[in-house]
Order: C-alpha cells, then structure tokens, then sequence
C-alpha cells in the first residue's frame, strides 16, 4: 500500500487543487466551524490515497485548533471534553489500524459512507436522545474517535452531539476547538506507530497551512455579512455531492 507522496503522483495541477481546496474548505471551517476534515479529504481522496491524505489533514486540523485555542480556552466546557477525550482513547487504535490495513478503493467508500450519514444526521436536525448525559459523551466520543482514526472526520458527530445539548454557542465552539486539536494529536502518536508520518507528509502539511489560515480569515469575515443557515445547508450540500463522488470513483476504480 503506498502512504507516501512521490514526485511521480503529484503533478503541478494536483498542487494547485489541493491548495484551492484547502483555502475553500478553511473558508468553510472559518463560516461555519465544522467541516474542514471532511471537505479535504473527500476532495483530495478522489485523487491521492486517503491513508496519505489523513495524516497530512491531521497536522493542519491540530495547526488551526493552536490556534484558536488561546481565544476560547475559558469558555471551554472541561467535563465534556474529559468524557469525549475517555472515549476517544479506546477507540482511535481500531480507526488507525482499519486506514493501515485497507486498501484505498474500500477506504474511500468508507469514508464516503461516513461523511454522507453524519451529513443526512445534520441536515435533518437529528438529536441524540440523553442530551447532555455523560454516557452521551462518551459514546460520542467512541464514535467519533474511530472515525477519526479511520477517515479524520471524527469532528462531525460530535456536531450531531452539541446539537442534542442545551448550550451556548460560544461553550459548543470553545469545546469542539480543543477535542479537535487533543484527539488530533493523540491520532497522531497512533498513526506514526503504523509508520503514517513521513517527510513528505509534513512537507505537504506546511506547504498548506498558508492557504488554510487564508482561508480560515475569509470564513471568518463572511460569517459577518452573510447567513450562516444559507451557508451550513450549502456546506452539507457540497459533502453529500462529494460523499457520492467518493463511492462512485471507489466503485468505477
């Protein structure tokens, strides 16, 4: 199985979509605080093998989560956090060890399938049931930790779980930054053991993080002159459109 880039693979167009990609997607993150993951590896996935690509968006994810961190940390929910975090722990080694082991065409249409039920979970407005609940937590936790290990898109049912909660927005958005960036990091440790990490993925990783903070700084300014409602619903119409993509390219090979 191929988990590096070689010069062969990447062309000078690839680069230019990758970074196109990443600026749109930070742009998204920016509006609408969710989403990044899923849009880049969906897109980059059509192209590139996701067990390259899920480091590579690992490393921007924990980038962006340092910093944001300094502005939310003291409305971060510490309680909430610890129980995503516990289940997280347990479940991430299973996620990594699955993204090692399988090859991209059945990888692909996993993650596909994950980003297009989370995504029909959003756009109805699904709400777990125990809102609030620690056990809730937890589950979501174990859920989103092997998603992440899986696919890197551990971020969106933890959406569908701040959904379910009675809480205010700025305490949904501080949380979220830190799991984001601690269950990151722990992915991280579990992907280099599986020898994941290479050269070429922090090369990659810092030849986009310009475009991601471009990205992240015009999400932020459109938050302010636009409707985040109009915008969320075409954010999940682009991950249902490229979550079909994605299954479709795994079947046609």
């Amino acid at each position: 199985m191929e988990t590096s880039l070689s010069g062969d693979s990447l062309s000078l167009g690839l680069i230019i979509y990758a970074t196109v990609v990443v600026f749109l997607a930070g742009a998204v993150r920016g509006y609408t605080g969710f989403g990044f993951s899923a849009l880049v590896l969906l897109s980059l996935s059509l192209f590139i093998p996701p067990v390259v690509v899920v480091p590579v968006l690992l490393l921007l994810e924990v980038v962006a989560s340092i910093h944001l961190l300094p502005s939310v940390w003291r409305h971060i929910d510490r309680r909430t956090l610890g129980w995503l975090m516990l289940g997280t722990i347990f479940s991430v080694p299973l996620g990594v060890y699955v993204l090692a082991s399988l090859p991209a065409a059945e990888m692909r249409i996993i993650i596909s399938l994950l980003v297009l039920t989370t995504t029909i979970l959003l756009w109805r407005g699904y709400r777990f049931p125990g809102g609030g609940s620690q056990k809730l937590s937890f589950v979501t936790g174990l859920i989103s930790g092997a998603m992440t290990g899986a696919a890197g898109v551990g971020g969106l049912i933890v959406v569908v779980m701040f959904l379910s909660v009675s809480a205010p927005v700025a305490v949904v958005r501080a949380t979220m930054v830190a799991f984001l960036m601690l269950k990151d990091i722990y992915t991280l440790g579990i992907a280099g053991a599986y020898s994941l990490l290479n050269t070429d993925v922090f090369l990659a990783a810092i030849m986009l993080v310009l475009p991601l903070f471009a990205g992240v700084t015009v999400g932020r300014h459109l938050f302010n002159v636009t409707s985040p409602a109009v915008f969320q619903r075409f954010v999940l119409a682009i991950l249902s459109t490229l979550s079909i993509a994605g299954i479709a390219r795994a079947l046609i090979g």
